[in-house]
């Protein structure tokens, strides 16, 4: 049976970037995801942050730098790239994740969302704020 740190990683490096297939392999159906300031729960929850993240970044891909792991609990620090309106972006980030019978329980996942605005541009940033406003205004109902 693998890991704490290894279901982690693997984890973000793939239903992170799109591999849903794959989901129940790695979450508890109760699942709840604390991303930046945004909530998510269950599977339906994870499948719409991800969906997000593949709207904003369609060839997304996630590389897990490091981990580090202390009995239910696994810190990961990890790299994001991907491409926005032809403009790429490069953001780390970190997750913590807690376990529960071998499986993730609950995230608490952040990014620099200003480094993300400063590798879009101005304009860049504004036209996704003005694209997907809906989305954004339903996500901070979370």
């Amino acid at each position: 049976m693998p890991s704490n740190a290894e279901q982690a990683k693997e984890a973000i490096e793939v239903v992170c970037p799109g591999g849903l297939d794959r989901m129940e392999e790695f979450y508890r159906p109760d699942f709840h995801d604390h991303v930046n300031a945004m909530e998510f729960h269950g599977f339906d929850g994870a499948r719409e942050s991800v969906a997000l993240y593949r709207r904003l970044f369609a060839d997304l891909k996630i590389a897990v730098d490091k981990t580090v792991s202390e009995g239910d609990y696994v810190a990961t620090h990890w790299t994001l790239t991907g491409t926005n309106r032809g403009r790429a972006v490069t953001l780390t980030g970190n997750t913590l994740s807690r376990f529960e019978d071998g499986l993730i329980a609950e995230d608490w996942g952040s990014t620099d969302t200003i480094e993300l605005a400063r590798q879009l541009g101005v304009w860049r940033t504004l036209l996704m704020a003005v694209t997907e406003w809906r989305l954004l205004l339903e996500l901070a109902r979370h």
